[in-house]
């Protein structure tokens, strides 16, 4: 019989299914004043996020969790359990980009109300939640 290690336990980051942030569109969905300050306000969602990765959108279980930030949020730096990636344009552009590279072969949740960017990551196999889902 074979006994079970640490490392046995761990999971790869690529098998877990991921969770794709549109941090601009889930930061302006509340009116709480996050255009005062943008980095501010999406160094908030990121920290927020942190029980996500671990418990999953529906405590199905861990995630990979992606938080995609743009302008003047791009200053904004990953911590533990939440990567952040920073949009050299568009943010839309670059949530794409991780959904067809980082996402691909895995079950992958984009959280957007953004209806153009909802159509672009279906077709390519994502669900999409709204915003209310990581805001509580």
């Amino acid at each position: 019989m074979r006994v079970s290690t640490e490392a046995d336990k761990l999971v790869r980051m690529d098998e877990l299914p991921l969770l794709v942030v549109d941090s601009a569109n889930v930061v302006g969905s509340v009116p709480d004043g996050w255009w005062r300050d943008r980095a501010g306000a999406a160094a908030r969602l990121r920290d927020s996020l942190v029980p996500v990765a671990a418990q999953g959108i529906d405590a199905d279980g861990p995630m990979e969790v992606v938080l995609v930030v743009e302008g003047k949020a791009n200053g904004v730096e990953s911590v533990d359990h939440v990567r952040v990636v920073r949009s050299p344009g568009e943010g839309d552009d670059t949530i794409v980009d991780v959904v067809r590279t980082a996402g691909a072969g895995r079950r992958t949740v984009v959280v957007t109300a953004d209806r153009e960017l909802r159509r672009r990551v279906t077709e390519l196999g994502a669900e999409v939640v709204g915003p209310r889902t990581v805001r509580g």
